[in-house]
This record gives structure tokens, C-alpha cells and sequence, in this order.
């Protein structure tokens, strides 16, 4: 089985998407991400792969490593607690108790948010995420976070749209894969970073 060319990789995305400089957490976050999927998602469309880290690419700010969305506990309060400015959006979530909005807030390389993503991420796990904000911020677990963003592109978790609904055999749709996790909120800067993506990755023979 050949594996990515990852001299070719990083210089192609150095040059291309970090503005000729990658820090180490970059560099171990990508690494990372290449390495999970090569050891489970090897003979799938590299496609896939690269809308992957597009996608992370953007969600965490260039830093390659899950991080805690950006604002204050104010901010979460009021944009996601059933007590705050969007008590239907927070029902939405699953928020139904003082203080979840706060709790579960945005993490990881996709940023899920709400009671109800981190119980669904807790059971897939086997691991508590809900019990209290501590438990919660073990989304930012590098291995985790690269699990949660992998399996749940692939398998539709997120919103029930998947990768495979977006790249098979000829169909790709670059922009339109952006439903897979966030409607369409900058969907066309997420294509371009996946394309630039996508022609970084090549082979060399195990």
C-alpha cells in the first residue's frame, strides 16, 4: 500500500496555506490527521481527506490543533443557554439547564456545540462528556477531536449530510460539502483551502 508523500505534503502546504511557515502544533496536528487517516481510511477518496482538513483548517483558525470557540462565558450564555438570547436555539442543542450554554460551547476541530452533540460524542467514546465543564474539555484531546472530525464527516453525524454525499466516483461538489457540518457558512473559502488540500497529497511506496 503506498502511503502520502509527506515531504511533498507539508512543502505544498507550507507554501500554499501557512504562509511559508508551519509551527510544531501544526505540523503535529496535520501529522496527526494524516495518520488516522492512513490507518483507517487509507483506500477511501482522498477527496474525503482533503475536505477534511480544509474543514479543520478553518474551524480552528489555522492553529491545526482543537481549540474552545472563540468568546466569553457571557457570550456562550447568551447564544446558547435556554436562559439567554436564543432559548429555542439552545432547546435545539439540547441546553435545557442553567449554565449548558457555558458548558457546552464550541470545541474541538469542528466545534461541536450543545448537551446533546457532547452525549452523543460521550456514548460513541464510551467516555463522560457531560458531567461537568472539565469532562466537556476533553473534546480538545488531539486524538478525540481528530476521531470526532473524521467520524463524523464520514458517517453524516453532524448534520446528517456526509462526505460520500458530496465526493463519489466523478461527483464532487466543493462548496456544497460545507452542509456536512455548517450549512453553508463560508463554504466557498472552506473549498478553496480543501482543494489547495487535495493537491498536496501524493504518494511515494511504502
Amino acid at each position: 500500500m503506498s502511503n502520502i508523500n509527506r515531504k511533498f505534503f507539508f512543502d505544498t502546504v507550507r507554501l500554499n496555506l501557512f504562509d511559508g511557515f508551519l509551527r510544531k502544533s501544526q505540523v503535529e496536528g496535520l501529522t496527526t490527521l494524516l495518520d488516522y487517516w492512513e490507518r483507517n481510511y487509507a483506500d477511501k477518496d482522498d477527496r474525503w481527506l482533503a475536505y477534511v482538513l480544509g474543514t479543520a483548517h478553518l474551524e480552528v483558525d489555522r492553529k491545526m490543533q482543537p481549540i474552545k470557540e472563540y468568546g466569553s462565558d457571557s457570550y456562550f450564555f447568551k447564544m446558547y443557554d435556554v436562559e439567554g438570547d436564543r432559548p429555542k436555539v439552545a432547546k435545539q442543542l439540547g441546553n435545557f439547564g442553567k449554565g449548558d450554554g457555558v458548558r457546552f460551547h464550541g470545541r474541538g476541530f469542528v466545534q461541536i456545540t450543545g448537551r446533546y452533540n457532547y452525549a452523543n460524542w460521550g456514548n460513541r467514546l464510551n467516555t463522560d462528556l457531560t458531567s461537568s465543564r472539565a469532562k466537556a474539555d476533553k473534546v480538545l484531546n488531539l486524538a478525540r477531536a481528530t476521531e470526532i472530525i473524521f467520524e463524523g464527516m464520514i458517517s453524516g453525524t453532524f448534520t446528517g449530510k456526509k462526505l460520500s454525499d458530496y465526493f463519489l466516483n466523478v461527483r464532487q461538489d466543493w462548496e456544497g460539502a460545507r452542509k456536512i457540518v455548517n450549512g453553508s457558512n463560508k463554504k466557498a473559502l472552506i473549498a478553496t483551502y480543501a482543494k489547495n488540500y487535495y493537491a498536496a497529497i501524493s504518494y511515494t511506496i511504502a
